[in-house]
């Protein structure tokens, strides 16, 4: 397994050896590439497309496209190629208080505030768009998952603000806080500082990080989201649809405002720009962190000085090695991703099979999960373990991924194992996956993964050259091939193509072509017409 390396070319001092977490930003003019190490392994990794301008929590000035009753769902344009997909339960409770502050808004109209407007009746949860949603109706919605594929954005109207400490949600008057805050006086505390500051028709959620942030952090981070959506509620008049409200920040400030903790400490960036952005910002929430954030200006690519672009050929890979022969296949498909466990050559050589099953499947429990995360692997997930006999060990390994997974942001859902030994893992996807599996079907063995064998080449060929000349009457045939095949035509000072020519009484013309494939074989005329199309 390839670890994360210590960086050279730093701009800001050597890095430290007992390093834990680790986030490396590459960015050049296409794209910007971020990694994530923990504990010097990567971890995570995504791209993020220059000026693409759609990110999950964007907030838009949309326009209703179209209504689809049979899905209770509309079509929205935001500007977007393809039209964002909103269903009836993502417009959120208190739907008609929003679109009474976005009907507000419009030219000529006095706007409202939502700390003094009068909230409408919530929302029936079973009730039908087309109640609330007409074609041509201005709507304001959050990008809720970006485009994959040939889908379009999810949206949702249920609006939030994120920020470090704190998520902002308007036309509420609730304070929610993380469950892993158990203390009763810091739940006391956290809610005396949200009450103090929240205007009226205004909740939040306190995240985790709020329990080692002071008190004024705090009250920073809700005033900052507070100013952030005043602004957005500006944009509206100054904005006809479809337009960008507020954008989110960039991918790789939203990783430092979910993650940074006192593990992280380092982030490595090769653009100057971004450099100070980074900087910035980390100022801003936590200043004492703001060192750790390095620009580097080495001669080596940054993500090969890391030894991080070796890990990312890996996300490539079908197999995925263990330690001791054992190793996972990754497949995926239209409709689920599967994973297979196999122990190698290691069954062969203990005694004690149910040890050995076991010690395999949680070693490949620990990567599994791993590479979800790294791999972004959405949807369902079906993991076929190395057979377990004890209702025990299946318990266990069943509780260690649960534990494992703990640490994924990405909401899922862990199944125990079946009576078949198979376990199922659902795991949400709101971006992109970071490296999309990009393929077209092969021209040569179209999709079978097989060809026709090289020793009937030669008949094949021939037939065709007998075709053309005996019925077609060309004196002139130039053959397009791969360079292996021009290889073999050639071979010989009595080679084919001149026992050919002799036998057929035509001029043979061998032209390599690089692209073409292994066994391919054109057969054009002097003005590069494809004879055999005609």
């Amino acid at each position: 397994m390839q670890r994360c390396g210590v960086p050279e070319g730093l701009h800001s001092g050597a890095a430290n050896e007992n390093m834990n977490k680790e986030l490396i930003v590459n960015v050049n003019p296409t794209e910007i590439a971020i990694a994530l190490c923990e504990d010097k392994v990567l971890a995570e990794f995504s791209k993020e497309q220059c000026q693409t301008g759609f990110a999950v929590g964007d907030i838009y000035l949309g326009k209703v496209r179209k209504i689809m009753p049979g899905l209770n769902a509309a079509f929205v344009n935001i500007g977007h190629e393809k039209d964002a997909f909103i269903h009836y339960l993502d417009l959120g409770t208190q739907f008609p208080s929003l679109q009474k502050l976005v009907n507000s808004q419009q030219p000529g109209k006095r706007g409202l505030r939502v700390e003094t407007m009068k909230l409408e009746e919530p929302i029936d949860k079973n009730g039908k768009l087309g109640q609330h949603l007409q074609v041509g109706q201005t709507v304001m919605v959050q990008i809720a998952k970006e485009a994959i594929s040939t889908k379009g954005p999810r949206l949702t109207a249920d609006i939030s603000l994120a920020g470090r400490n704190v998520v902002l949600v308007p036309f509420s008057s609730k304070v929610f806080l993380s469950q892993k805050i158990r203390s009763s006086e810091e739940k006391r505390r956290l809610k005396r500082i949200a009450s103090s500051i929240l205007p009226k028709n205004f909740g939040v959620i306190i995240r985790t990080a709020a329990m080692e942030a002071s008190d004024a952090e705090v009250e920073h981070d809700m005033r900052t989201q507070l100013d952030r959506w005043r602004k957005t509620v500006q944009a509206i008049r100054k904005n006809p649809a479809p337009a960008q409200l507020m954008s989110e920040m960039n991918r790789a400030n939203t990783i430092i405002r979910d993650s940074l903790n006192g593990d992280f400490s380092q982030i490595v960036v090769n653009d100057e720009a971004m450099y100070t952005e980074i900087r910035n910002y980390i100022h801003e929430i936590e200043p004492a962190k703001e060192k750790i954030v390095k620009l580097y200006r080495g001669t080596v690519p940054i993500f090969d000085n890391f030894d991080i672009s070796k890990q990312i050929k890996s996300l490539f890979a079908k197999y995925v090695s263990l330690r001791r022969g054992a190793y996972l296949i990754i497949e995926r498909t239209e409709a689920m991703n599967v994973i297979d466990v196999n122990s190698g050559n290691r069954t062969k050589a203990e005694d004690d099979q149910e040890q050995t099953a076991m010690d395999v499947n949680l070693a490949a429990a620990k990567e599994i999960a791993r590479q979800l995360r790294l791999r972004d692997l959405g949807g369902i997930v079906i993991i076929d373990f190395i057979d377990l006999h004890k209702a025990q060990n299946k318990q266990v390994l069943f509780d260690e991924m649960v534990k494992l997974m703990s640490t994924d942001k990405a909401k899922h859902t862990v199944l125990p194992l079946t009576k078949f030994g198979l376990m199922q893992i659902t795991r949400q996807r709101v971006r992109p996956v970071a490296i999309e599996n990009v393929s077209d079907v092969c021209p040569t063995c179209d999709g079978s993964g097989k060809i026709e064998p090289t020793v009937s080449l030669d008949r094949k060929i021939e037939n065709q050259i007998s075709f053309l000349t005996q019925d077609r009457g060309h004196k002139y045939i130039k053959l397009v091939v791969s360079p292996y095949v021009a290889a073999f035509l050639k071979k010989g000072v009595w080679s084919l193509r001149r026992r050919w020519e002799w036998k057929y009484k035509v001029r043979l013309c061998i032209a390599e072509d690089q692209s073409m494939g292994i066994i391919d074989v054109h057969y054009h005329d002097r003005k590069d017409n494809d004879l055999i199309a005609k």
